[in-house]
């Protein structure tokens, strides 16, 4: 009250101060006049014209000039529409909600910042969820209309640089319902810095498919199969490679259950904690047992395809395989050559057959798995390297070499990690490739008593069955050469003890061949023809 009245208290001022500056206007005027009308000699109407146009000119100019100021000093631009202003406000929230609450200001200077959204747009508060989790803090939110959650994932590396932390701190995942929300993970400490525990049987199991390593969160992370894709692995030596490897067989025998191994051991010890239960296992160096073993694969797939066709051709269903799936540790060493003309026509040689089994062998059921810690551009030929579906990439010290193991292309695909960035003192880390997805993993670290519990349980499933077998030739080889307690027997001794009675050697072994449906090997010597009991024995698992 006391405020109102002392404003009423000064309106007789007012009214007397515009008073008398009105009187003061007015004289100034008639004075004007008078001057411009001596000065010019112009009429009494001229020369009120010409006053009347001049004050209204300089009243416009003042208006315009006072405009101009005003609006520069609001921060607005001067000339720019009434429409394109209401664009560059944030949009607003529902109506009658608080304007100040429109945009999440954090994830909208990001995002616009990064190019994931246009300038004029907004990331909308009350279209955010942001919380705190164990790793880290996750982001829910929608982007835009006009954009989609594939506007973030290719600024994803730009992203991470604005909200401080590098691409590997970002895991980012797509909604199912919407193609505009977008789920976004920000780790509080580098991937990996703490261990996860390796899963147990009963989560291997309840993953569908399998299982590589785990992600960033610490969820399993892996393939829907092996059965149906080949794997390329490659990485620098130490890099946790063989570990890597061992839980991928470890959690290939939980998860398939019935499945034939097919190991080829460049390391000489790395896989031998599964030699029991592959149904060929070599520990060698040597290009020809490389060979030896995909020629071995590619007969068995020529045969597969060949019931394929007899079932097509008869209008039947589709005769169904047991999985075979060829692992081979250190894998650039059968590639190598000596450089003599040998050597290089046996490279070639193998080169062709070992990209003809991975192109070729998925609809029968065979994979491969190679590994390499030489991921150079000539370790692994480009024409077998081509034809992987599925990459991993461990740790290596320059982009080329990354591109060697996830493809020429690989950082024209969407949401790039580059392995060169991974910590080398974290083992088992890697990039893994998968359906034009990527997917930082790291690999299980099982005990050996967890492995060795597995392998036991799968040798005993396996004897159960050959026990089981009906009784066939082959079975009986093998009754024979355990009953003598030998791993190797010659043809001329096996071949009476199952029923053959020609004694001529050549007729005699091909007899005992076809019977057995195994081609004869030779003694430790390389002397004497015959059988080995391991060999007898895988062939029986293939043939179950």
């Amino acid at each position: 009250m006391g405020k109102k009245r002392k404003s009423d208290s000064r309106e007789p001022d007012d009214l007397y101060a515009h008073s008398a500056g009105a009187i003061g206007v007015l004289v100034m005027v008639f004075g004007g006049l008078t001057a411009i009308k001596v000065r010019l000699g112009l009429p009494w109407p001229a020369a009120v014209a010409l006053t009347v146009g001049a004050l209204i000119a300089l009243g416009y100019g003042a208006w315009w000039v006072k405009s101009r100021v005003v609006r520069w000093w609001a921060g607005k631009p001067a000339d720019k529409p009434a429409a394109a202003l209401a664009q560059d406000s944030p949009a607003g929230p529902a109506e009658g909600g608080d304007a100040a609450a429109a945009a999440h200001q954090e994830l909208t200077t990001v995002m616009v910042t990064a190019g994931a959204i246009g300038r004029e747009q907004v990331i909308r508060a009350d279209e955010t969820t942001v919380k705190d989790v164990r790793t880290g803090t996750h982001y829910d939110f929608l982007v835009p209309e006009g954009r989609t959650y594939e506007h973030v994932e290719k600024q994803l590396s730009t992203v991470a640089g604005m909200f401080r932390v590098s691409r590997l701190h970002l895991k980012l995942e797509r909604s199912r319902d919407n193609e505009r929300r977008v789920h976004l993970l920000k780790l509080h400490a580098p991937p990996f810095t703490h261990p996860f525990p390796a899963p147990d049987r009963q989560q291997i199991e309840a993953f569908g498919g399998i299982p590589l390593g785990h992600d960033v969160t610490g969820t399993l992370a892996g393939v829907p199969a092996l059965d149906k894709a080949s794997l390329l692995v490659g990485g620098m030596t130490q890099m946790g490679k063989t570990t890597l490897i061992n839980g991928i067989i470890t959690c290939l025998l939980i998860a398939y259950g019935e499945f034939e191994l097919y190991l080829l051991d460049g390391k000489f010890c790395g896989l031998t904690r599964f030699e029991n239960v592959a149904t060929r296992y070599e520990s060698s160096d040597d290009p020809a047992v490389f060979e030896a073993m995909v020629d071995e694969l590619n007969n068995r797939s020529d045969a597969r395809y060949a019931e394929i066709k007899d079932a097509v051709r008869a209008r039947k269903p589709a005769p169904k395989f047991k999985p075979v799936i060829f692992i081979v540790d250190e894998a650039a060493d059968f590639f190598a050559s000596d450089e003599t003309k040998e050597g290089k026509e046996q490279a070639r040689r193998i080169a062709e057959k070992t990209r003809s089994l991975v192109a070729k062998s998925l609809e029968s059921g065979i994979s491969s798995v190679l590994l390499t810690q030489r991921p150079a551009q000539n370790a692994i030929p480009v024409m077998v390297r081509d034809q992987f579906l599925i990459r991993m990439c461990l740790y290596v010290a320059s982009t080329g070499t990354a591109k060697v193991a996830l493809g020429d292309t690989y950082f024209e695909t969407v949401a790039p990690v580059n392995p060169v960035l991974l910590d080398p003192d974290i083992k088992g880390q890697a990039v893994l490739f998968a359906n034009g997805r990527s997917t930082l993993i790291r690999g299980f670290n099982f005990s050996d008593e967890f492995i060795w519990g597995v392998v036991d349980g799968v040798q005993a499933r396996q004897q159960k069955a050959l026990e089981k077998a009906p009784d066939t030739p082959l079975t009986q080889a093998i009754g024979i050469l355990r009953s003598k307690g030998v791993e190797f027997m010659s043809t001329a001794d096996l071949a009476p003890a199952v029923g053959i009675t020609d004694t001529r050697p050549v007729p005699r072994g091909q007899a005992l061949s076809k019977l057995l449906g195994v081609a004869p090997g030779k003694d430790a010597k390389g002397v004497v023809r015959g059988y080995w009991l391991a060999e007898l024995t895988a062939a029986a698992k293939a043939s179950q």
